[in-house]
Parts: structure tokens; sequence; C-alpha cells
């Protein structure tokens, strides 16, 4: 067995070094999860061997920067491992890719919280960043309380981050700055002082134990909270207001691709009973299938694209900023529209399909069910479009982080 010393961390045994590795790992695990996949959905939550098989695979630590040892993948590396655990189950990818978000929290964190608070690399961080709580100013920090939804991956995570307008003396607590009449932050907490609610019973992503949480007057250390205007690190790709939000659009895309090869597997089975025509040479096939593949061929080019033009402006020292207005409105443009075509592309080979989709033991039925929820996430909605069209004309954008902005 080989380890690795992170810095000023403890040690962890054989780490996935590189993206290469990571992602084999991630595509050599697929397999498994397909199989997996109904009991996964049955449980509500991942199996805690499932969460041990992801954790192996590097996908917890992967956004970790170098200077802590980690892997430092890059967006599109790590959208291709978002791809690859949702080609076997996208519940598990799902989980996966919001865990992975702790390295990207982690750099706005000041150094010494992160070693504190990520003695290894493969933790978990879940929660809700939407500020659905109140946290009151008290001496040292402030007294969290609250209740919060769809806390993907609650259920094995080791820290909550929660999003909270911030009170003192029982009024609204402006920023310093006047940038904000009534500040709001990001709050980490331990997972043992979070009480987690059964309720997450959906039709799709059921896996993902996406429950409801509280929060009761729990004392967080100024030093535990952030915001995303903020980075505690040197400037990096990674280090921006909106690097949480890029890979997850490659759920949605790995379920197409799982679905668009799995209908062709069908089809070249199948014969029409009442003509004796080979499924694969019916004119009405070819065109669905045809239509299907160039609609996911597009769109992921399109999320890729957008990606690497971001990367390679933020990786040559530049921001946001630096980017067109077409650039900069072009990734969350993306993502909303590799989560509705990756929809539409499983709704269409459902059809295709016909009673081949119909029964749960097809996965066609649990990845129609799977795509619809998923795109009921706010990386989907219609407050994306609004708020690049607002850019695009020149508006204030409604929800700006989506864009990388801030203020």
């Amino acid at each position: 067995m080989t380890t690795v010393r992170n810095q000023d961390m403890t040690t962890v045994a054989d780490p996935p070094r590189t993206a290469t590795e990571i992602i084999a790992r991630a595509k050599a695990l697929a397999p498994v999860l397909r199989e997996r996949a109904a009991e996964i959905e049955e449980a509500g939550k991942l199996p805690l061997d499932v969460v041990e098989l992801l954790r192996a695979t590097g996908v917890h630590g992967m956004c970790f920067r170098r200077e802590w040892g980690g892997p430092e993948l890059t967006s599109m590396e790590q959208t291709q491992v978002a791809e690859a655990l949702a080609y076997g189950d996208a519940s598990a990818a799902w989980c996966g890719i919001i865990g992975a978000n702790t390295g990207l929290l982690a750099n706005f964190l000041e150094p010494d919280v992160v070693r504190e608070v990520y003695p290894r690399l493969d933790m978990v961080t879940a929660g809700v960043l939407a500020p659905a709580g109140r946290a009151d100013k008290v001496p040292g920090g402030f007294l969290l309380s609250g209740r919060w939804s769809f806390g993907s991956t609650i259920h094995h995570a080791d820290w909550v981050m929660s999003g909270a307008f911030v009170f003192e003396n029982g009024e609204p607590y402006a920023s310093p700055d006047g940038s904000n009449p009534h500040e709001s932050r990001q709050f980490l907490v331990p997972q043992h002082e979070v009480q987690i609610l059964d309720d997450w019973d959906t039709t799709g992503l059921r896996g993902s134990g996406s429950s409801d949480y509280t929060i009761t007057d729990v004392f967080v250390p100024e030093t535990h909270t952030l915001t995303f205007d903020n980075p505690r690190c040197s400037p990096h790709p990674l280090a921006q207001p909106e690097s949480f939000m890029r890979s997850l659009c490659g759920v949605p895309l790995g379920v197409a691709r799982a679905a668009l090869d799995y209908a062709r597997e069908c089809v070249l089975q199948r014969v029409d009973r009442m003509t004796g025509t080979d499924w694969a040479d019916i004119w009405r096939v070819q065109v669905t299938l045809a239509e299907c593949e160039a609609d996911f061929n597009a769109t992921r080019n399109g999320v890729y694209s957008a990606m690497t033009r971001q990367w390679e402006v933020l990786a040559a020292g530049g921001t946001l900023d630096d980017l067109t207005i077409n650039e900069r409105a072009a990734s969350p443009i993306a993502w909303l529209h590799a989560f509705r075509t990756s929809r539409s592309i499983v709704n269409r080979l459902f059809d295709l399909l016909q009673t081949w989709s119909i029964h749960r033991s097809s996965p066609m039925d649990r990845w129609m069910r799977d795509t619809a929820t998923m795109c009921q996430n706010l990386s989907a909605q219609d407050a994306i479009l609004e708020s690049a069209g607002a850019y695009l004309l020149g508006r204030r954008p409604k929800f700006r982080i989506c864009l990388g902005i801030v203020k």
C-alpha cells in the first residue's frame, strides 16, 4: 500500500493522484453502481459501502488544490467524473459531486481552518447555500438556526455548510462596506449538530438522500463562516464564486449517454412482431436515435466549450470580468441546457422503446424519473435564463452568482 502526506494534513492511504486515475476509477465503478441502482433507490440514500466505493474513486477530494496535496482537477475533468459516475447511477453521481465541492469551499476558508476541519481530503461537506437560516451575532461568532431543504448527501457528510442572513441585536446586519443592506454568509457546522428530517420521498434521485435538515442555536465561530466574494487563497480558476455550480451538469449528461447506449442495444435486439422487420431498419427508429445523438453532442460540446474558454482566461491570470459578455453568459446557459436536453433525450428514448421502458426493472423508467427530478434543481430553472438574459442586455441579473457576480 502506498501513502502520501498532504501539507499539514494526516496521511491518506492510496489516494488517486491524477485526473486520469480518478476518471478511470469512476468509469470502473459505473457498472457496479448500475447493478446497485435499484438498491440505492430503495434505500433512499447511499448505502455505506457505496459511499466508501465512491470515496475510493477520489471524487470527494478531486477539487482540493495541489497546495493541500489534492489532485486539483479542472472543471472539465470534474465534469467527466460526474458523467462517468452518472453512467452507472445518477444518485451516486449527484452525491459524489456535492461532496467534491468540499475542496472548492476550502478556498474561501482561512488555511488554518482548512487544516482543522479537513484533516483528510476525502471528507464530505453537504448543505444548502441558499440563505434560508438566521445567524445572530454573538461574541466570537454566531448562533445559527433554521431549516434548509434538499440537503443532498447529508446522511454521510462530515460537515454541513448552510446559508443564513445575519442579524445583530435583533436587526438585519448590513455589510460594513455598504454593499449589502442585509448580509448573508455561509456557516460550517459538524454534521452531528444537525437534525436530519425523514422527508425525502421523491419521484427521482431517490438515492441522493436529499433530506431537509434543521439547526437550532448552534454556535458557529467567525472563522467557520465564509462569503464567496472573499477567497482566502491565491487567485485560481477554482477559487471563483460559481465554481461549485460547474460540474453538476455532468450528471444529466452521463444519464443521457447511458440512455442512448441502452436504447441502441435494445433496438439491435428487437424485431417488429407485425412485419418481421428489424427495428434497426425502421426509419422512425433511425431518425430518433440520430436526432438524440445530435442533441447530445451539441449540448455536451457547448458545456465543454464554455468551460474550457473560462478556464483558459482564469488560468492565464485573468478574471471572470475578462471574458466577453457572451463568453461569461455561455457557462450558466450551457449548464441549464445540459439538464433540459438530457431530460428531453431520455423522454424521447422512453417513447421510442415503448413498453420496454415502462417496467420498474427497466433503467429507462429510473432515468426518466431521475432527469425529471434533477431538472427541478436551480441549475435547470428559468432563474438561470432570466439572469443570463439580463446580463446579456446590460441589466442586473437576479441570480448573480451563476455568473460569478457577488456584489
